[in-house]
């Protein structure tokens, strides 16, 4: 019997930095020491008082049962008192907060939520791929906003016709910005909530590297904008905060309509997480936050070593302001994957091309700050020697 898949599934986007994982891993294969700076996976480890904390929890027998469907209340409590700390944003832990399997589940659920067959979805371009997914998914229209350097990498509303917002639902934003590293002025968010309740949009801000902003610029949260709340949320993620990469704990915000419809679609899909972790989500937001001023300080010192070398071979590179990449632009006129693929041959760096990102990313590569700063060194000095 031949399975035929549904049609949603035969929507669902190519995944294009699986080719790039392949490329790789062939050229680790062959025993080259390759330096993989293509991924957002974070390098190093989860502070020791988040693992300790999962260890006691986890020796709790009460931690082995179903933990409530929406999550434990007190770590939504924790995450209102984090954000209120953090960002000056009030929150109401049961009606405002929704506990995530990771972030990128939240991405891809608020599109099922939300969005039919014939609606437009506004998304980033260059942009994060799994916003393409849930739209995808979901049977709408992905209309792309261009994020260009001459705009600072925000999206021109202006430039959008009557016809596209009179069927937009929804838009993808992310500030820190991946792969750009731009970061959003308080400015431009709140033309975002002027244009999105003109419009009737809800806004999906991607907030998963709010805690790395550098030069002692603090990123600024969406929800701090008088009216944020009334026209979107904002999606969270302990990965990159924390170091929490592969604990899948995220959280998304704001507005109570769109949680209360996050957390319908999240009780026929999940029977929350494992009560353990949620317990050191608990540990690492209510503890000291030194730990994540070190790692935020430890990826500006990698920003300077990989963007200062780059420059001295006479590349034209940004700075980055937040997140942990760099988005270079390519010097010698190459195609992004044309490019990667060179330097994954000759200097076996491996970087990601910036098609993958949507067709504006053409002509940049994204160059993630997660090696150290010994490793980006010697990254600079591969690429300078076989002198592009």
């Amino acid at each position: 019997m031949k399975v035929q898949p549904a049609d949603r599934i035969l929507r669902l986007p190519e995944q294009f930095f699986s080719a790039l994982v392949r490329k790789a891993n062939s050229y680790l294969a062959k025993g080259y020491d390759v330096i993989n700076l293509g991924q957002g996976n974070p390098d190093l480890p989860t502070p020791s008082h988040i693992v300790e904390s999962l260890r006691e929890a986890a020796l709790d027998p009460a931690t082995h049962r179903y933990p409530p469907f929406s999550g434990l209340p007190e770590l939504k409590e924790a995450i209102a008192d984090w954000y209120k700390s953090e960002f000056d944003v009030e929150l109401d832990p049961a009606a405002e907060v929704a506990i995530l399997f990771g972030g990128k589940v939240g991405l891809v659920e608020i599109s099922q939520c939300l969005l039919n067959h014939g609606d437009v979805c506004l998304v980033p371009d260059p942009g994060y791929p799994d916003y393409w997914s849930g739209v995808a998914m979901s049977g709408a229209e992905m209309v792309m906003m261009p994020l260009l350097r001459e705009n600072d990498f925000l999206p021109d509303y202006s430039l959008l016709s009557q016809d596209v917002l009179l069927r937009a639902k929804l838009m993808f934003l992310n500030y820190p910005n991946n792969p750009t590293a731009a970061v959003a002025n308080r400015e431009f968010f709140r033309e975002t909530v002027e244009f999105a309740a003109k419009n009737g949009i809800v806004v999906a801000h991607d907030f998963a590297y709010g805690a790395i902003g550098f030069d002692g610029q603090k990123p600024l949260s969406f929800l701090q904008i008088p009216g944020a709340k009334e026209v979107g949320v904002e999606f969270y993620t302990m990965s990159k905060t924390y170091n929490m990469a592969g604990w899948r704990v995220g959280f998304a915000l704001g507005n109570r309509d769109v949680i209360s419809l996050i957390n319908l679609l999240q009780d026929h899909f999940y029977v929350s997480l494992f009560a353990a972790i949620q317990r050191a989500s608990i540990t690492a937001l209510r503890s000291s936050q030194e730990c994540v001023r070190e790692l935020v300080a430890t990826y500006q010192r990698r920003r300077d070593v990989l963007v200062g070398g780059l420059r001295e071979l006479g590349w034209d590179c940004l700075t980055p302001k937040g997140s942990f990449f760099a988005w270079i632009p390519i010097p010698n006129g190459m195609r992004s994957v044309e490019f990667a693929d060179h330097l994954l041959e000759r200097a076996h760096v491996v970087v990601a091309p910036g098609i993958g990102f949507g067709k504006c990313g053409e002509g940049y590569v994204r160059v993630g700050l997660l090696a150290p700063e010994a490793r980006l060194r010697e990254a600079v000095e591969r690429i300078g020697s076989i002198r592009l």
